[in-house]
């Protein structure tokens, strides 16, 4: 058995080697396979429930509001609808107490302009150096409504976290799938280039608006920590995450860890399971976490050290401890 404490706390320095991290902890700049988030769109595992709520929401092109506690794959459904879809990357919009809709549709910098002018300026320069497009950048919200023969996917994660007024500022842009730039639309140029949300293409646009030919697939996650309005619940298909079983649990860890159901892993799984019907909140993440940990072999050998570590991974999901 290998020794699991990389860092030991004798303030001994040395050189280390981590080990392979666990497959959903993988990452990749370029998005390729093996990355995070391709990886949670294939290991996921879809309810029927769950399949008749994407299909309702892509045929009626509506908003998928999906409410479940954290660690229900709440926001790893999206992943597997693009991936199988061949829908592109995700557009993510992680909205917070501060978020606002302008900022999910486009963002310009109007006194990073301003100060290019005036250096322009100072300079002598006889014509103006500076270039609209150059400081206007595309939201995800407004990148998802550019013009495809193919939605786009957006993920609106945790719009619960939202200021009150946000779920009703979305209403005219998810009814019409259109919007306005203003800066654009008093523009002297009828067409001109805009970069999307964090990307390298650049897409050009007339006369400032913005209408979507395919109404993108839209989750949004909530934790059911609020009431929405009911214009904007109407508006949305709703699922709530449906609740985990043994079989579930099962086919979870056999995604991502490719593994047969031993009597460790089983094991586990009812350790899950009871604290789960005991009350405890508790997110799949932390099952995956305790599996994989016991199936390499690491951990130590008496009952007692490997309970205390299973305690903190199982840790229930409050600020207190």
């Amino acid at each position: 058995m290998n020794d699991w404490r990389i860092y030991r706390g004798d303030r001994k320095v040395r050189e280390i080697k981590l080990p392979e991290p666990p497959p959903w902890r993988v990452f990749s700049d370029d998005g390729a396979t093996g990355s995070s988030s391709n990886h949670a769109g294939a290991t996921f595992q879809a309810s029927p429930e769950v399949i008749d709520a994407v299909n309702a929401a892509l045929m009626l092109r509506r908003p998928l509001l999906v409410t479940g506690i954290p660690g229900s794959g709440k926001s790893s459904l999206i992943d597997a609808v693009a991936l199988e879809l061949s829908l592109g990357p995700v557009l993510r919009w992680h909205v917070t107490s501060r978020s606002t809709l302008n900022e999910a549709l486009y963002r310009y910098d109007a006194i990073g302009r301003l100060q290019a002018e005036r250096i322009s300026h100072d300079e002598g320069s006889r014509t103006t150096t500076t270039s609209i497009s150059d400081y206007l950048t595309l939201g995800p919200l407004g990148t998802a409504l550019i013009p495809r023969s193919k939605p786009r996917a957006l993920l609106v994660d945790e719009i619960d976290k939202s200021d009150i007024d946000l779920p009703n500022d979305l209403l005219n842009v998810f009814e019409r799938g259109e919007f306005e730039i203003p800066e654009l639309t008093r523009h002297n140029e009828e067409d001109v280039n805009v970069r999307e949300f964090e990307s390298e293409n650049w897409v050009r646009i007339h006369k400032g608006k913005v209408q979507c030919a395919e109404f993108p697939f839209v989750v949004l996650t909530s934790n059911g920590e609020r009431d929405f309005p009911t214009a904007f619940l109407r508006r949305c298909i709703r699922l709530r995450m449906p609740d985990t079983t043994k079989e579930l649990l099962e086919d979870i860890v056999s995604a991502h860890l490719g593994l047969p159901n031993t009597p460790a892993v089983s094991g586990l799984i009812d350790d899950f399971l009871a604290r789960t019907d005991g009350g405890k909140p508790q997110a799949t993440d932390q099952l995956l976490n305790a599996v994989y940990l016991v199936t390499q072999n690491v951990l130590p050998e008496t009952n007692a050290e490997r309970q205390a570590i299973l305690e903190l991974l199982f840790r229930e999901l409050t600020s207190e401890f």
